[in-house]
């Protein structure tokens, strides 16, 4: 498994120059950036981790038990060799 953002240490550039934004403050309210759709009515907030060395940028829902309602309404991704 690769490295997580979360470490301080960015998996790409293996440098210590990652910043989070687990607490911005646009992350409330349904029409706000820092966020992903799960309907046409219902979004989810996001953590963001930037290398502000290379750019490289991670995220991960910022309530796990969204989680579940993105399995059922988002298509799921089959395993394929990379390309």
């Amino acid at each position: 498994m690769n490295p997580s953002m979360k470490s301080g240490i960015c998996p790409k550039c293996e440098r210590a120059s990652v910043c989070e934004g687990t607490e911005v403050w646009n992350k409330s309210g349904s029409h706000h950036g820092n966020r992903i759709p799960i309907s046409a009515f219902a979004s989810v907030a996001l953590d963001n981790y930037v290398c502000v060395a290379c750019g490289y940028v991670e995220s991960y829902v910022h309530d796990p038990a969204k989680l579940e309602k993105i399995a059922r309404k988002w298509p799921r991704v089959e395993p394929r060799p990379e390309a």
